[in-house]
């Protein structure tokens, strides 16, 4: 766990190379099982699979905003341990209901950024941000989950492949870490297909359910048909016979 801690440090703050140097904690096997998630995600992130990426953004965002938020409101020798249990019960909310993760995710860095702007009176900012952005992030709960899903599957798949990479490949792996714009524009380049691809691709959830209805309920109708005709035949071969 404090490894983990001290990996998402870097996360809390706006420091893009501590981001990226992620995937130095890696061994091999899972930067190939992180890449194969970040595919996962792209692909089908923000349909039925958002219900499993909610929970471990529900821990992410407990780790990366809720500290700071708990120490400007004055519980600074506490922020790691409100932290901790906010990442707990996020991460329960998002697996139980996936649109809180997109309140929570939306609302908490919005309401913060107005609260930056409000100066002394931050609380003033916050709320109100915080209650508008995570309702307009609920509203628009389609889009963004698959925002969501495509912004981390792609951040997966470029330090899973960096992880990966990182013994056949070193050199490589460590010039491109060292610049880390780039490896933020192929993660960019990612999440803009994986986006584009689900939104105008993919069938929205409700069509797909519905599609599967459909095609449960052809199937049932095609086996009732089938049994009728085979009663009938069962009915006429009775009937031929005690003729």
């Amino acid at each position: 766990m404090e490894t983990l801690l001290r990996a998402l440090e870097p996360y809390k703050h706006l420091d893009p190379g501590g981001w990226l140097a992620l995937f130095r904690l890696l061994p091999v096997w899972a930067g190939v099982l992180l890449a194969l998630v970040g595919v996962g995600l792209l692909a089908r992130g923000g349909g039925a699979l958002f219900r499993v990426v909610a929970g471990p953004l529900g821990v992410m965002i407990g780790q990366i905003w809720v500290g700071p938020l708990a120490t400007r409101l004055g519980f600074q020798t506490q922020a790691g341990s409100i932290a901790l249990a906010a990442s707990a019960l996020l991460a329960v909310l998002g697996l139980a209901v996936p649109a809180s993760t997109v309140f929570f995710g939306f609302g908490i860095p919005i309401g913060l950024m107005a609260a930056t702007l409000a100066g002394p009176d931050w609380l003033l900012g916050f709320v109100p941000a915080f209650i508008v952005g995570g309702a307009v992030g609920v509203v628009l709960e389609r889009p963004v989950s698959v925002l969501l899903a495509a912004t981390s599957g792609a951040w997966l798949l470029v330090l899973g492949l960096m992880a990966a990479l990182s013994g056949s490949a070193g050199g490589l792996v460590e010039r491109l870490a060292a610049h880390w714009p780039a490896a933020i524009s192929v993660a960019a380049v990612f999440a803009v297909a994986g986006f584009g691809y689900q939104i105008f691709v993919m069938p929205p959830p409700e069509k797909a359910a519905q599609r599967a209805r459909e095609r449960a309920q052809a199937k049932q109708a095609e086996a009732e048909k089938k049994a009728l005709e085979k009663r009938w035949a069962s009915y006429s071969k009775g009937r031929k016979g005690g003729d």
